[in-house]
């Protein structure tokens, strides 16, 4: 993170490149900052180039106009604080045991989430609204020396629901159970952070932004007047609070999730591209254009991701923005 001295001592070498890189960065997640920082570095460009008998807002403006899309698309979702819970750990020393799960992700690894994800009490699940936000882990050393590994954290993705057993108690079985935080990690998470053989460990928790690499991807099923559509990859806050699909011959359609991070929408989408709108669980809205051509066929999956466009394969389309 950078600080105020940082930039008030930085600012005067910064150029046209390291400032849009800056702002880009997934360090800053304060709009307001970034906003801070853009003002100060520009007003110090005009002043010095008055000085010397320069006009430098044509300048300015031009970058102001190529550097906006990267402010408006900054991240803007902040770490939570701190919060007690526990963890246990599934899923075998390969974490295969892990693949599939209750948000419908399937073959971890293929849709990019590998070992680092857990299965998330009730209290944390939300009924499938939780997957893929990502929390920041560690063991809590001072309540539990014996079993925590010092000084070490991880970062998981949440792919699964650790359902409740109402036959044990919650102190001695029942983990998962209303109202406990609880995450069940994949093994070779958890033992980044604990030592296997306490089972169950306490934690500090907090939940985070999700670095995404290669943009969101929604991955298409169904037919005719109905279109399921599992959305994975998703940056920032992680999970979608709301979507919507058009399709090139229709207006935008409203999507309620079936199941996990599946969406479901009712209409005729055969024969036109299609574009998404969604909303993420800390209120940004992003939309992606045209992501599946007219030719798509069920079962594809279309990628956004930055910039430009290319087709890495016959069967799958890629689109970039910036995310």
């Amino acid at each position: 993170m950078h600080t105020s001295s940082d930039i008030n001592t930085k600012h005067f070498m910064l150029n046209d490149h390291t400032i849009c890189a800056l702002l880009s960065t997934k360090h800053i997640y304060t709009p307001n900052k970034t906003l801070i920082f853009l003002i100060s570095t520009f007003l110090t460009r005009e002043i010095t180039a008055r000085r010397m008998g320069k006009l430098a807002t044509f300048e300015v403006a031009l970058i102001v106009g190529l550097c906006a899309l990267s402010v408006s698309l900054t991240n803007a979702f902040d770490a939570s604080g701190w919060i007690k819970g526990h963890a246990t750990f599934y899923g075998g020393s390969d974490a295969s045991g892990t693949m599939g799960g209750a948000c419908g992700y399937g073959d971890l690894y293929s849709t990019g989430y590998g070992t680092a994800t857990a299965a998330l009490s009730t209290a944390l699940f939300n009924d499938g609204a939780a997957c893929g936000q990502c929390y920041t882990i560690k063991c809590d050393y001072n309540s539990d020396p014996q079993w925590c590994k010092q000084g070490t954290q991880v970062t998981i993705t949440a792919t699964n629901f650790c359902p409740p057993n109402y036959a044990e108690p919650n102190n001695a079985g029942g983990w998962c159970n209303p109202p406990l935080q609880h995450f069940d990690m994949a093994q070779p998470s958890w033992e980044k952070i604990g030592i296997y053989r306490g089972g169950i460990i306490p934690v500090n928790f907090q939940r985070v932004p999700c670095a995404s690499n290669g943009g969101v991807r929604f991955t298409i099923n169904g037919r005719d007047y109905f279109q399921l559509v599992l959305i994975t990859n998703v940056g920032g806050a992680g999970s979608i609070q709301s979507a919507q699909i058009k399709g090139s011959k229709t207006g935008w359609i409203s999507m309620s999730r079936n199941w996990g991070a599946n969406w479901q929408a009712n209409g005729y989408m055969d024969g036109q591209s299609l574009s998404f709108r969604l909303t993420s669980t800390d209120g940004t809205t992003k939309q992606f254009d045209n992501i599946a051509p007219s030719g798509w066929r069920s079962r594809r999956n279309h990628r956004a991701a930055r910039w430009h466009r290319t087709y890495t394969r016959t069967d799958i389309h890629t689109i970039y923005i910036c995310c």
